[in-house]
Parts: C-alpha cells; sequence; structure tokens
C-alpha cells in the first residue's frame, strides 16, 4: 500500500492510497462472492456462481466497485494511523479515484483536523460576578400572572365592562386603504390591558354582542413598524363573543392551588425562584464574558470550515425547537425577519465560529489541565437520563448508543472544565 500526503487548507489534509495490482486481487475475489450472494442468476447457488459468469451478467464494474469499498473498508484506518498526526474531526471524505482491471486501485481521502490552539493566560481573567437582587414588584408581578392562570371564563349576554375578554373581528385602514396584514379574525382582546395600542380595548367598552365600532387611534412614534408609526389609524371592530373573567381572590386558598400553605410562603417560593433564575441568568452572561475574554488572548488556527456548518445547523435546529415549544412555527419567524433560511445561516456565522473556538478552548484546557469524566460519572447521568425518558421508546434508543455516551462525556467535561474556569476567573 503506497499512501501521499498533501496538507490542504482550512486545517484538512489529503490522502491518496494506491494498492498494486497484487494486493487488490483479493478484494476483487471477495467482491465477486458478496456480490453473487445478492444476485439470483439461474443454474447456480448464491456465491457459487464463477467470476466469468458473473462479470458477463451484471459487468466488471460493479464487482470492482464493491472490491473496492471492501478494500477501502480494510485499509483505511491502518492509511490514517501511519500517515496523519493530529487529531481527525468528524467522518471522512472518501473518493475513489481511480479503479479498472487488471489495474492499481486508488482513493483519496479527505480529513479535516483539529486546529491548533494556543491559548492565552486562563487563570487570571478577572471577571465580576454581580449580585442578584429581586424587587417586591416582580414578586407581585408573577402573582398577577399566577392569578390570571387561575381566572375562570364564563360567556355573558350584556355590555362589554372593564375586565371582560371579547373576541373580535378587527380590520385596520390608513387612510381609508387596508393595511396588509392589519385584518383579525377571532381575535382575543382583554380590557383593561392595552391591545395593538393604548386605548384600544376602551373603544369597545359598552358595546354588545354583534355590535361594530369604528374609531381611530394614533401609533406610537417609535413603533417598530416605520409605515404605522406616528399614524392615525382607522379601526372597524366587530364584537362575536364576551366572557366575563372571575379572578381568584389573593389569599391562603388561593397559595394552595401551588404548593403552599399560606400567602406569605407562596411569594417567600416565588422570591426564591427568581433569585435563582436570575442567578442562573447572570451565571451565563459571566461565562461567556470570561471565556469571550481568553478567546481573545489566545490564537487559533484554520478552523474546518464543517465544524462551523455543523454549529450553524446545531444553532438553527435549537432556534427552530424553541419557536415549536412556544406554538410557533418556523418559516413564519423567518417571514417576521424577512429573511430566508440561507441568509439566516449567513447572520449565524460569526457567533457558530465563536462558539466553536470556545468548544475548542474548553477541549485544550482539558488536556493541559488533566480535566477528566470518571467512567461511573457518565454512567450515573445516563441512568438519571434513562429515568427522566423511560415512557419514550425514542429517547430510550438513542441514550443507550455509543454516541449519546461520547456525548455525555463531552458535556460532563466541559462543565467540570467552565466551573474551574470560573474558579480561576470570576470575582463574587
Amino acid at each position: 500500500m503506497n499512501v501521499t500526503k498533501k496538507d490542504l487548507a482550512k486545517s484538512q489534509i489529503e490522502l491518496i492510497v494506491e494498492l498494486s495490482v497484487d494486493e487488490f486481487g483479493p478484494y476483487i475475489k471477495h467482491g465477486a462472492e458478496k456480490v453473487s450472494r445478492e444476485v439470483k442468476i439461474e443454474g447456480f447457488r448464491p456465491g457459487k456462481v464463477p467470476y466469468g459468469v458473473l462479470k458477463q451478467k451484471i459487468g466488471e464494474m460493479t464487482i470492482l466497485e464493491e472490491a473496492a469499498r471492501m478494500a477501502i473498508n480494510k485499509t483505511i484506518e491502518k492509511a490514517i494511523k501511519e500517515n496523519v498526526q493530529g487529531q481527525p474531526i468528524g467522518q471522512p471524505k472518501v473518493d475513489i479515484t481511480k479503479i479498472a482491471p487488471n489495474n492499481p486501485m486508488e482513493y483519496k481521502v479527505t480529513l479535516a483536523m483539529l486546529p491548533e490552539v494556543k491559548i492565552g493566560d486562563y487563570k487570571k481573567t478577572k471577571v465580576k460576578q454581580k449580585k442578584v437582587e429581586v424587587k417586591d414588584e416582580e414578586v407581585e408581578k408573577t402573582i398577577k400572572d399566577l392569578q390570571e392562570v387561575k381566572t375562570k371564563e364564563i360567556i355573558v349576554d350584556r355590555e362589554i365592562r372593564d375586565g371582560d375578554k371579547i373576541i373580535v373581528d378587527i380590520q385596520m385602514f390608513l387612510d381609508k386603504v387596508p393595511i396588509e396584514g392589519g385584518q383579525g379574525k377571532d381575535t382575543a382582546v382583554i380590557t383593561g390591558k392595552n391591545y395593538i395600542v393604548p386605548g384600544f380595548d376602551q373603544k369597545l367598552i359598552g358595546a354588545k354582542k354583534g355590535d361594530g365600532r369604528e374609531f381611530s387611534l394614533p401609533y406610537p412614534a417609535d413603533y417598530h413598524m416605520k409605515n404605522l408609526a406616528g399614524k392615525m389609524v382607522e379601526f372597524k371592530v366587530t364584537v362575536k363573543e364576551i366572557y366575563e373573567r372571575g379572578r381568584p381572590e389573593l389569599n391562603d386558598e388561593f397559595a394552595k392551588y401551588f404548593g403552599a400553605k399560606k400567602l406569605t410562603e407562596l411569594k417567600d417560593n416565588i422570591k426564591k425562584s427568581l433569585v435563582f433564575q436570575k442567578e442562573s441568568e447572570s451565571k451565563q452572561v459571566v461565562e461567556k464574558e470570561m471565556l469571550e475574554k481568553i478567546i481573545a488572548k489566545s490564537r487559533f488556527g484554520d478552523i474546518p470550515e464543517m465544524l462551523v456548518d455543523h454549529e450553524v445547523e446545531t444553532m438553527q435546529a435549537e432556534l427552530e425547537q424553541t419557536m415549536e415549544s412556544q406554538g410557533g412555527k418556523f418559516e413564519d419567524y423567518l417571514s417576521s425577519i424577512n429573511k430566508t433560511r440561507d441568509q439566516l445561516t449567513l447572520d449565524l456565522l460569526p457567533e457558530a465560529v465563536k462558539r466553536v473556538k470556545i468548544s475548542l478552548l474548553i477541549r485544550e484546557v482539558a488536556v493541559l489541565e488533566k480535566i477528566k469524566v470518571k467512567e461511573e460519572e457518565a454512567d450515573n447521568h445516563i441512568r438519571e437520563m434513562k429515568k427522566h425518558y423511560k415512557d419514550n421508546k425514542e429517547m430510550m434508543e438513542k441514550i443507550n448508543t455509543l454516541e449519546y455516551k461520547n456525548y455525555v462525556f463531552n458535556i460532563l467535561t466541559s462543565r467540570k472544565v467552565v466551573d474551574k474556569l470560573r474558579e480561576w476567573n470570576v470575582q463574587k
């Protein structure tokens, strides 16, 4: 086996692997046996078709291509191990470059390599952790939100009052011309809360089911839609249904809905929850600032495109999942920001490069500081995941794969590294 190595741009390596006629010969024999087991030729048992007959029936190139696949599977690992220094990433790209009867067989392997990383000072980057604070108004707002959750609604046959929920059809006009996207069917409006523009809900007070109201209201000068900002917009509204909303009193009975014995206990629980949430958010902000400062002092070799492309795909998938979890559609989101998927990909590239650099940085620190995850730690994490997803067959199949275990090792190692970096760099 003869191997020629060539360094390419973007941290890639190319190997040209050639097998002589004698080296390739046994694979042709095995390839013919495999093909003869898979094709049915009258008069011969599967796997026992003579080479000449097989060649005549299906063509010699079919046999040679199968032989080449077998040869690649058997030789590629050795070719990489003996000729490549450093850490390849992802799957190698393989192309058969020469294949013909009674000739050497040749294939090309393209490998993406982990780029060289030279880390700057990663132990004395001073980042301050801000102390979080939860104000009483924030607790009261959450209480009111919970009150909304427990609000009961019943249809009533009377005029609209403050606090009612109403279902309306809306038409919007600018200088008597219908506004694009300004028509809404079965839209829910709660009176007492600003909807679309301040004062909209109050224009409907006193109306009954079936009534129509026409009025004009000015849009705020800083409204995000420039064609409406500062303009007087005309509305035509038809009332279709009226709901009276019964909000529960804020007392100890209300607190019991949410697992607390008293209202004061519920407020304490809410405050603790908000503190935890703010601390988690603050922790993420500090970690991002810390990692970005260390990256700014570090040097990275050419980053393979496949790493960046994979990160962009991950970011898009995360965004799409977030949209769907909130009941929206990803395509609607793209329309709202007036971008195609390709345009969004371009927008995500800078952040994707940054995330790749963070991953490379964390990996390098783990190597330098000999930070490792024990087998039992990974097993414990996987055990917890199995408990959590015990009724999800698809997730259970994924959790039981070697790929998922490697993912867990990477996640836990990254967490350990970041915790160490926080210990060295974050000032409380």
